[in-house]
């Protein structure tokens, strides 16, 4: 069992990030999922295939821990799992966003197989929870797209639990999937994360 009114002030903060996103041309059409935590057994998030700039409260329901649905004859995102190890790997983590911008997608299939993405000397690195300088270096990892959604979970989950400093990453062709401990901050984070991509990209293109 769950808390209602928990669940409520989550699918709220769910329902107006989606609108944002949307609006920033981040999530188009039934793209993207979003989650935040109810309590330490249960998550909020999107149910498939829905809007994300047209969201209501009917478009969000609860899940456990496993992936599975709590009180709900709804279904959730494919990849609900990539999710919840998020939750599962960081306690202290309340949400958590995954965005499939222009910007995202093409820089993700720019990189050469099992290369990270390097972002270095960014003034906008320290909109990060826990980075407080320019000089330092944030490699973001980017996983090969896949259906079997099981083991990129389990790819996932094995990397950041060696990483725990790192705020998200890049699926290949996909998308971005960052988090933070409250909505917020996720937002923030997605915010950064976008105008990062754009500058590597400027450079990419200025510096071929």
């Amino acid at each position: 069992m769950f808390d209602v009114t928990r669940y409520a002030i989550a699918a709220d903060e769910i329902v107006e990030a989606g609108r944002f996103l949307y609006q920033r041309g981040w999530s188009p059409a039934t793209s993207s999922n979003y989650s935040a935590r109810v309590d330490d057994q249960h998550i909020a998030i999107t149910v498939s295939g829905r809007h994300k700039g047209q969201l209501g409260a009917g478009d969000v329901m609860v899940v456990d821990l496993a992936g599975q649905p709590v009180q709900s004859n709804c279904r959730s995102s494919a990849e609900t799992r990539l999710h919840t190890v998020l939750y599962e790997v960081f306690p202290e983590v309340g949400a958590v966003l995954h965005t499939h911008s222009v910007k995202a997608t093409v820089l993700s299939r720019l990189l050469a197989a099992g290369e990270p993405l390097v972002l270095e000397g960014y003034e906008l690195q320290k909109a990060f929870s826990g980075v407080d300088t320019h000089e330092s270096v944030l490699s973001v990892p980017v996983f090969d797209n896949t259906q079997d959604i099981d083991a990129l979970a389990r790819d996932t989950k094995a990397w950041f639990s060696a990483h725990p400093d790192q705020p998200g990453y890049l699926i290949r062709g996909h998308g971005l999937y960052t988090w933070g401990k409250t909505m917020a901050d996720c937002l923030r984070h997605v915010e950064a994360f976008e105008f990062l991509f754009e500058c590597e990209l400027e450079t990419m293109r200025v510096h071929p």
